[in-house]
């Protein structure tokens, strides 16, 4: 057993393990693990030595819990902003794909009163619970603490998590791929639906950041919005031990088992 979510195969190549693994089907990925695979990949383009401000990742079919292969170019070049991109292909076809911008840093002394200062965090309870009832794969290569909400319910709910193993076996696991993993992790903390009887799965994950994140733990304070006519979109805003970092946003595909 690897203790990590994907082993280096090299030139690109990565084979999941087990702890990849989703709430829908064992044998395919939850949403989080490519999409921090392809952050990874897009923070170490070459170019602009700048923050990263939105990364927006598009699942286009079930990944399998096997060997991908991983690309990443810079798309648009620029001297203040530049558009990344990134490929991940399982079994021959393309299962997710990412883009980022990037801007260009620098040292600003902005006027009194621009924007808001940094509000406190949702607290990080003392009390850990290690995992969610039942949770198995990704979910238990987590560690979890409850801000609000319960596990056993539907609703809105605020959580802190961390990821316990490193993404990448042999490599230092970065702040934004930690935070990619939780915040796809919106729908399944706000259920509004039963997951017994009901599918409500994103074919999509945005984060927007408002500063680059750092640390290990990031909490997730998120709500669910459902239509009857089989869609809806998970929200979350997104913290870090110092403080905000940003919003999350998933469309859902709603249907029954």
């Amino acid at each position: 057993m690897t203790d990590a979510l994907f082993r280096p195969l090299g030139a690109g190549r990565y084979e999941a393990t087990e702890h990849t693994s989703g709430p829908w089907d064992p044998r395919l990925q939850h949403g989080g693990p490519p999409a921090a695979l392809l952050a990874d990949a897009i923070t170490r383009l070459p170019g602009l030595t700048g923050p990263i401000t939105r990364i927006a990742v598009d699942i286009l079919g079930p990944t399998p819990v096997g060997e991908v292969h991983v690309a990443a170019q810079v798309a648009r070049p620029g001297r203040s902003v530049e558009l990344l991109t990134a490929e991940l292909v399982a079994g021959g076809r393309p299962a997710v794909r990412a883009s980022a911008w990037r801007v260009v840093e620098q040292e600003l002394r902005l006027p009194a009163g621009a924007g808001t200062g940094p509000a406190p965090p949702p607290p990080l309870p003392a009390d850990e619970l290690t995992k969610p009832p039942g949770a198995g794969g990704l979910l238990a290569a987590m560690s979890w603490r409850v801000v609000s909400g319960n596990w056993a319910e539907q609703g809105p709910m605020t959580v802190w998590g961390r990821l316990d193993l490193p993404l990448v076996a042999g490599e230092p696991t970065g702040p934004l791929s930690r935070l990619m993993v939780l915040a796809d992790c919106g729908n399944g903390v706000s259920a509004e639906l039963p997951i017994g009887e009901w599918l409500y799965i994103n074919p999509d994950l945005v984060v927007h950041l408002t500063r680059p994140p750092g640390g290990e733990w990031f909490c997730l304070q998120a709500r669910t919005a459902l239509h009857e006519r089989g869609f809806g979109l998970a929200t979350s805003r997104l913290y870090d031990e110092a403080g905000p970092v940003g919003f999350g946003a998933q469309s859902l595909f709603l249907s029954r088992r």
